[in-house]
C-alpha cells in the first residue's frame, strides 16, 4: 500500500508540474515579429484591477509585446463584443479576466476558431478549452481567511459573505471557508447564522446582508468571513452602525488601501495579500511565450468542468496589523504614510526610512 501511495504521488507530481505550449509550436513553427496581446478585463472600477492592467502592460512591453486592453464594466455581452473586437485586430494571444465564469466560454470558443490561445487570468473560465490558468491558490485563500478567524474565535456565531456567484473564484473561497469551518460547525462550536452571496461583489450587498445577520443574531456575532476587501468595507459599515466595529472579527482579501487603513484602525481583522506584480508579470511572460509557440512551465492543474487546465498557481499571504510593514509596505504595494493616515503619528510602527517606499517607486 505504501508503494502504491508513493506511485500515485509521483504520478500526481508529474501531471501537475508540466508545461503548455502555444499553437505555433504544435504546428511546427514559431511566430516572428512583435507579439500582440489582447487583455479583456471584467472591470477597472476596483483599485486592484487597475494595478493588474498597468503591471501586465508594462511587463509585456519590456518583453517586446504590445497589449490591447478592454474593460467590460461587468457586462457579459459587452465583454464578448470587446473580445471579438480584439480578435479582429490580429492578436496572437487572448488574456481574459471573466466577469461570468460560465458565459465567458463563448469568448474562448471565438478565440479557438481563429487559432488564438487563451489564458484565464485570476478567475477560471469554466467549460471551455482554456490553454492556461494563472492565478493564486484561491482555495487556500478561503482557507486562510477562515483559519485566521477561527483561531481567534473558536466558538460563536459566524456570518459568511461570499462573493459574486458568477465568479468561479468565489466558489473556491467558499469551499475553503467550509473546509476549515465545517468541523467546528458539525461539533456545534460554531453556528453560521447567515450565509449569503454578494451580487457583483458589491459592498452594498455586504452591508445589507450583514445588517440582516446582526438582526437575526441580536448583534451576537463573533466573526464575519468576508471574501474580499470591498465586501469587508460593507461589513464594517454595518458593524459601525451597531457600535460593533473592532469587536467582531472581519476577514478580507486583496490588501486594498482602504482595508489596510481599517486594519490599522482596528476595524478589520485581516486581509489576504496577493502580490499582483508577480501575478501580472508571470501572466505577461506566459502570454508572450504562448504567442511565440514556446513552452510555459506550470505547477498545477485545475478542472474547469471540461478539462484539466494547466495552471500557474501562486502563493497568497495573510496580512494583519503585525506584518503590514514586512509585506505590502516592503513590496511597495502601499506607502506606510497612506496606510496610517488616520492613525496618530505616535502610533505608527518604527521603521527605517529606507523601508518607507516613496510614491515615485511604487508600482502603478
Amino acid at each position: 500500500m505504501l508503494r502504491f501511495g508513493s506511485l500515485l504521488t509521483l504520478v500526481w507530481v508529474i501531471v501537475c508540474v508540466g508545461c503548455v505550449s502555444g499553437p505555433s509550436e504544435r504546428a511546427g513553427g514559431k511566430r516572428r515579429g512583435p507579439v500582440r496581446i489582447g487583455f479583456s478585463l471584467d472591470t477597472l472600477k476596483e483599485e486592484r484591477w487597475q494595478r493588474d492592467r498597468d503591471l501586465f502592460v508594462a511587463k509585456a512591453k519590456e518583453l517586446g509585446a504590445e497589449t490591447l486592453v478592454q474593460a467590460a464594466n461587468s457586462d457579459d455581452a459587452l465583454q464578448l463584443q470587446q473580445a471579438e473586437n480584439l480578435l479582429t485586430q490580429g492578436i496572437d494571444v487572448l488574456v481574459v479576466v471573466p466577469h461570468n465564469a460560465e458565459t465567458s466560454a463563448a469568448i474562448v470558443e471565438l478565440a479557438k476558431k481563429q487559432g488564438v490561445p487563451v489564458i484565464s487570468y485570476d478567475r477560471l473560465i469554466r467549460h471551455a478549452d482554456v490553454d492556461l490558468y494563472v492565478s493564486f491558490d484561491n482555495l487556500r485563500v478561503g482557507e486562510m481567511q477562515a483559519r485566521y478567524l477561527l483561531d481567534r474565535a473558536p466558538a460563536g456565531n459566524y456570518v459568511l459573505i461570499e462573493g459574486a456567484p458568477t465568479d468561479n473564484n468565489a466558489h473556491l473561497y467558499h469551499e475553503g471557508h467550509m473546509k476549515v469551518l465545517g468541523p467546528a460547525v458539525k461539533s456545534g462550536k460554531v453556528k453560521i447564522v447567515l450565509e449569503q452571496w454578494a451580487r457583483e461583489w458589491l459592498p452594498s450587498e455586504a452591508l445589507k446582508h450583514t445588517e440582516n445577520a446582526l438582526t437575526q443574531a441580536n448583534n451576537q456575532v463573533a466573526a464575519v468571513v468576508a471574501s474580499n476587501d470591498g465586501l469587508a468595507g460593507g461589513v464594517v459599515q454595518a458593524l459601525e452602525e451597531q457600535g460593533l466595529a473592532g469587536k467582531v472579527l472581519v476577514s478580507g482579501q486583496d490588501a486594498d488601501l482602504a482595508a489596510l487603513q481599517r486594519i490599522v484602525e482596528g476595524k478589520q481583522t485581516m486581509t489576504v495579500y496577493k502580490p499582483i506584480k508577480l501575478l501580472a508579470e508571470r501572466a505577461a511572460e506566459a502570454a508572450v511565450r504562448l504567442a511565440r509557440g514556446e513552452k510555459v512551465e506550470t505547477n498545477g492543474v485545475l478542472n474547469n468542468g471540461r478539462k484539466d487546465v494547466p495552471s500557474i498557481l501562486l502563493d497568497p499571504i495573510v496580512v494583519d496589523k503585525n506584518n503590514i510593514v514586512d509585506t505590502v509596505v516592503k513590496d511597495g504595494f502601499h506607502r506606510l504614510e497612506d496606510i496610517y493616515r488616520n492613525v496618530p503619528r505616535d502610533q505608527w510602527p518604527r521603521v527605517a526610512s529606507s523601508r518607507v517606499v516613496d510614491s515615485s517607486s511604487r508600482a502603478n
